[in-house]
């Protein structure tokens, strides 16, 4: 039998239950995650496992065990990540998820290890690299695009323009892509060895891929509500791909 490669996902948020059911457990804080995107690795091929927040120490121990990392979406990062003030207009965030999911990342791509971002995880993925972030898309756009939109998250409502001569382009086989679009951060000062090979009619950077290494990528969409569309399937399985091999 095959062996599947294991693909680490990392949670989305970590809560705390303030009002648990009259028979459940006493209030505590709890991992949330979107089977979404455990369903779409597990379509593409590969083993999934959701990763918790870890000590620091525990992480190479951890990707010991993992052929490759898909970084989820989930809350603002704060931007003490890239040393600046806080926009007023951040939402809540987790430092605890935020130190883990840096760091994971910078080891992660230290191994060479296939890593795909999604959303948060790709702007988790520039600042990694030592990039910054635009804290509030409406301060730098001209509102053409809705980067936070009403529509069910299986719905596309704006199309990205790829860069066909990326690793990107190659994957989605098309020069644009219908895109769903649920943040109001995005990248600003690329990270190094990164580049930018999608972006939106209004020029938000929308998808970043390295330069300097195969197989490590970011999209600004939630690609894993949208695969049923071969384009969008097709980021998992190179991830898959990738780290079967």
């Amino acid at each position: 039998m095959t062996r599947l490669p294991l693909i680490g996902v990392t949670t989305s948020e970590v809560r705390c239950v303030e009002r648990p059911t009259e028979q459940g457990e006493p209030p505590q804080h709890e991992m949330t995650l979107g089977l979404q995107y455990l369903r779409a690795v597990e379509r593409a091929g590969g083993l999934p496992v959701v990763l918790p927040p870890l000590a620091p120490d525990a992480l190479d121990s951890l990707l010991d065990h993992l052929s490759g990392v898909c970084l989820s979406g989930g809350p603002d990062l704060h931007p003490d990540g890239y040393d600046a003030a806080a926009h007023p207009q951040l939402g809540p965030t987790w430092p605890e998820l935020d130190g883990f999911e840096l760091e994971l990342a910078r080891r992660a791509d230290a191994r060479g290890l296939p890593v795909l971002g999604i959303c948060r995880g790709a702007q988790a993925l520039n600042v990694a690299r030592g990039g910054t972030l635009h804290q509030h898309l409406p301060d730098i756009t001209d509102g053409s695009i809705q980067h936070r939109q009403l529509a069910p998250a299986r719905t596309s409502t704006h199309e990205v323009r790829v860069q066909r001569r990326s690793a990107l382009g190659r994957t989605v086989r098309e020069g644009t892509a219908a895109v769903n679009s649920f943040h109001h951060q995005a990248v600003e000062l690329l990270g190094s060895g990164l580049r930018a090979v999608a972006h939106a009619p209004d020029g938000v950077i929308e998808a970043i891929e390295a330069i300097d290494r195969p197989n490590l990528r970011g999209v600004q969409w939630h690609a894993e509500t949208l695969v049923d569309q071969p384009a969008h399937l097709a980021l998992f399985r190179d991830l898959v791909r990738a780290a079967r091999a």
